[in-house]
């Protein structure tokens, strides 16, 4: 099963928010926010990371793709 961060970047967006402000906010490594970007599996400390700072559930910020069989 793959994972999406779409709604991670649309959700910045929507609050007006940089990459950046939110690896500094949420105190992210870059490597953390590169695998963000290429929809890469993150660890849950992270996730919980950015859904305190936006304030938000996890489901707001990710979402599985199955896999095409």
């Amino acid at each position: 099963m793959a994972v999406s961060y779409n709604k991670l970047w649309k959700l910045l967006i929507d609050k007006e928010m940089k990459k950046v402000d939110l690896r500094d906010q949420a105190g992210l490594t870059t490597n953390v926010l590169a695998k963000l970007g290429k929809n890469e599996h993150v660890s849950t400390q992270s996730l919980e990371k950015i859904c305190r700072i936006l304030e938000c559930e996890v489901g707001d910020i990710l979402e599985f793709i199955p896999n095409e069989k």
